[in-house]
């Protein structure tokens, strides 16, 4: 299998980094391994190509990843994307939208994880606010805007006494606060500077209003969807003081087991996953409701090994091959079919 990382530059690799797990786990299983970073991107001659590093094969792959992180050889070569027969986007975000264009060229000859389109789909954070739950079964009471008077209503008009605000683009945690209706009079300066100046460049920016979910002060639990199957959870806890969970922002991980209500919850927002095309995604929950879908490049999977004394790339890869097998049976099948077509329609001509 020949797989390309589409991912952050090597010297931001990390010990505890997910996919450095799944490299090594790749490299060590002797298939054709490259990263490349977005940066490195280019087309000649009307081909898409990938200033790619490259993982040499006939060198020994320690057990140790920290070893491997350290050792392991790599080698510069400008590579048509389309030789690939998996692109996996593992690339931090935000996502430049550019990066996506670069692959709806290569998308129809490579298993591209995630798909394209579900990326610009899911790319923020209205993906999870605008999905079809009119019951609010798992889909907590969410306002996306930026129209500060509409948002002070809504503020106004709840019945709640917090709520969560963040802004439609963040990741990481990154600007998530608990407006307090108590604090009325600071609510419309507030709501201003994240609409009107906060924003890149001086633009305005849109925010997300959220119902305060009881029980989020205790963190939320991540999942691990894999094709639309929860493969594993763990339970990320706030520091205190906090309200951000986010490993990134300082928040700490638990072992956690999913309940059965959790797990029927994950299907159902599998099936449609796996429909727009988002076959690996990192799920974010309190209790049964829904408050992130993370489909760039889903982290804590280091974590979660070291919880449960287990390896979850081995499964990612796993699926990797199986689905690469299956698309070239396809494709053989279908180059039969194509060759008896073109066999029946010179026998009739002749």
């Amino acid at each position: 299998m020949k797989i390309c990382f589409l991912m952050y530059p090597w010297e931001r690799v990390t010990k505890g980094d997910s996919t450095l797990r799944m490299i090594h786990e790749s490299v060590k299983r002797g298939h054709e391994v490259a990263m490349v970073t977005p940066e490195r991107l280019s087309i000649r001659d009307s081909i898409t190509m990938g200033n790619c590093e490259v993982f040499t094969t006939n060198q020994k792959v320690s057990s140790s990843v920290s070893s491997f992180r350290e050792n392991c050889e790599k080698t510069f070569k400008f590579l048509p994307l389309a030789e690939f027969d998996v692109v996996f986007m593992r690339a931090n975000p935000p996502l430049d939208p550019f990066v996506l264009n670069f692959l709806d060229s290569i998308k129809d000859d490579v298993f591209v994880m995630n798909a394209v389109q579900g990326l610009r789909e899911a790319n923020n954070k209205i993906y999870t606010a605008a999905y079809y739950d009119p019951d609010q079964e798992f889909i907590p009471k969410t306002y996306v805007s930026k129209d500060v008077n509409y948002l002070q209503q809504i503020i106004e008009e709840t019945d709640q006494e917090q709520m969560i605000m963040k802004p439609l683009d963040g990741y990481g945690g990154k600007g998530v606060i608990i407006i307090e209706k108590s604090a009325s009079k600071n609510i419309k300066s507030l709501l201003d500077y994240y609409v009107n100046n906060s924003g890149k460049d001086g633009k305005s920016q849109y925010v997300i209003l959220q119902e305060f979910i009881e029980g989020s002060e205790k963190g939320d639990v991540r999942v691990f969807m894999l094709h639309g199957e929860p493969i594993g959870a763990l339970r990320r806890v706030p520091s205190k003081g906090d309200v951000r969970s986010n490993i990134s922002a300082g928040g700490t991980t638990e072992k956690y087991k999913l309940s059965k209500e959790e797990i029927r919850v994950c299907r159902k927002i599998g099936v449609k996953l796996v429909r727009d095309g988002l076959f690996f995604a990192g799920l974010d929950l309190i209790g049964t409701k829904l408050v992130e879908v993370n489909v760039l490049s889903p982290g804590a999977v280091t974590e979660f090994n070291r919880l449960n004394k287990t390896k979850l790339q081995i499964k990612i890869i796993d699926y990797l091959e199986k689905t690469v097998e299956a698309r070239k049976t396809a494709l053989a099948k279908d180059n039969d079919i194509d060759m008896k077509i073109r066999t029946q329609t010179s026998d009739l001509a002749s």
